[in-house]
């Protein structure tokens, strides 16, 4: 049995995601080849990747949003169209996406089917939450991002038959949590000097852990450290937080609650999965602000002082999810 598990590289989420889950591939079948579209991320697979890809990644901006101006302008849409033509679908018994495109518009337009184990699959269930302001534009967008035949999705509850509980990877599960009273942050969307701006306004006496896709070298603003992103570091400083603050992500705020810190999370502006989970999240408890202006520094003050963990349930189910998979799909 031939599989093509294909990855979005965009973020850090999916990738994660796949440290967990190739190895169950793996051990399944005969041949499991890997796919990586997007720009380069900060999380590096430790398998052979058969295919890396351009795709259809987008640039994090650095003031809450993306940067539109730079994804457009890096995205090729005739190498995109090169490499739908070229990738060999129809070749494999399977092909799982987990919301990359390439794969996913090759199995479209070949007909072949195309089966989603992703986040996002989740997001669009109609029993998932959405934002109390409907984006129709941005809902087509994740709609048509990435066409499946099948559908399997992981969410922060199991809100229906086919959505999943959040993959927490091994890395994760095998951690001690304990309390150094720092505050781990992660805000991708956002440059370092907003943040930390932001952040010394606050309190004097919290001490914030910043982790920035915008920064080379680490740097001390009195109570505030920020450091380039890295996993192993960023590992470390979440298993010893007393909180994090950071967007309105899958897999970071999934992995806070999991080891029972406190979260607050800021949803990237005009991004929608980050909307709907900011929607879900706010359901389950977790404080939303829409952003870092003065505005809401309140209810970040608040939740310094007195916010509390959300408790949640995530079993280890990830093995019985691709079983299912496989069953379903094969037959």
């Amino acid at each position: 049995m031939r599989i093509l598990y294909a990855i979005q590289g965009t973020g850090n989420g999916h990738l994660t995601r796949a440290l967990d889950i190739i190895p169950l591939l793996q051990a399944r079948c005969e041949t499991l080849d890997i796919l990586v579209s997007g720009p380069p991320a900060d999380v590096t697979l430790p398998f052979e990747i058969k295919y890396r890809a351009s795709g259809m990644g987008f640039i994090f901006g650095k003031k809450g949003g993306i940067n539109f101006v730079k994804t457009f302008s890096q995205f090729n849409s005739v190498s995109f169209l090169r490499e739908i033509r070229n990738l060999p679908v129809e070749s494999y018994d399977l092909v799982i996406s987990d919301f990359e495109p390439v794969s996913s518009w090759a199995c479209r337009l070949r007909e072949v089917p195309c089966v989603a184990l992703s986040h996002q699959s989740a997001v669009l269930h109609p029993a998932a939450p959405r934002p109390r302001r409907e984006d129709y534009p941005g809902r087509a967008v994740v709609r048509h991002y990435a066409p499946s035949s099948a559908q399997y999705g992981f969410h922060f509850q199991a809100y229906a038959p086919g959505i999943s509980t959040p993959v927490i990877r091994q890395q994760v599960r095998e951690l001690t949590p304990t309390n150094d009273g720092h505050y781990t942050v992660y805000l991708p969307a956002y440059e370092e000097e907003i943040i930390v701006e932001r952040l010394r306004y606050l309190s004097r006496n919290t001490r914030w852990d910043v982790f920035s896709k915008h920064s080379t070298r680490v740097a001390e603003y009195d109570n505030v450290r920020v450091r380039p992103v890295s996993g192993a570091a960023f590992l470390d400083s979440l298993a010893r937080s007393q909180g994090v603050l950071c967007g309105a992500g899958f897999e970071t705020p999934a992995e806070a609650m999991y080891l029972g810190k406190k979260l607050l999370v800021v949803p990237m502006k005009q991004q929608y999965e980050q909307q709907c989970n900011a929607a879900a999240l706010e359901q389950m408890g977790v404080p939303v602000v829409k952003s870092l202006n003065d505005k809401h520094l309140d209810t970040l003050d608040n939740w310094l002082q007195v916010g509390q963990p959300v408790a949640v349930d995530y079993p280890d189910c990830t093995a019985e999810i691709i079983d299912q998979l496989l069953r379903t799909e094969l037959t």
